[in-house]
């Protein structure tokens, strides 16, 4: 039987920390299943809609090679996508803070599901390791200004 590996995020303009945590869950399983969040639950989480629109977030996703399939995420409950694909194991990225192991243990015990849960931590060290440094760093070269938050 196939061992499924699934793992969630946004995945605003692509860059090598997205590859990492994607061959990272692929070196841990046969099949990658990646749910890539909505637009609406992003804009709730972070404040701000993705500057790329979900569906061709996801059709980037899946074209990248470790990646089996990409969906998206549900707009009604966050673990309804891993309740359908009952996952052998669950990634985190290094920023996910939604859940921490501890609570989505428990959240997915309920449903009696138990996979086991790991959180990546090997981001490749680069200039530009998240989507949030990429748009400041285009800011700051064709606007002459400096972002801060």
């Amino acid at each position: 039987m196939k061992k499924r590996v699934v793992t969630a995020g946004t995945f605003d303009i692509l860059h090598p920390g997205h590859y990492e945590i994607l061959k990272f869950a692929k070196s841990l399983g046969d099949e990658l299943i990646v749910i890539v969040a909505r637009d609406e639950t992003v804009k709730k989480l972070k404040g701000r809609k993705p500057i790329i629109p979900e569906e061709q977030r996801r059709e980037m996703v899946e074209a990248l090679k470790p990646v089996d399939k990409a969906i998206l995420g549900s707009l009604k409950n966050k673990l309804e996508p891993i309740l359908e694909l009952k996952p052998d194991i669950i990634v985190l990225g290094p920023d996910q803070t939604t859940f921490d192991e501890e609570t989505l243990k428990k959240e997915l015990a309920k449903y009696n599901l138990y996979p086991e849960i790991v959180r990546f931590r090997g981001y490749k060290k680069c200039p530009f390791h998240s989507s949030f440094d990429i748009v400041k760093e285009i800011i700051r070269r064709f606007c002459n200004k400096e972002i801060k938050i």
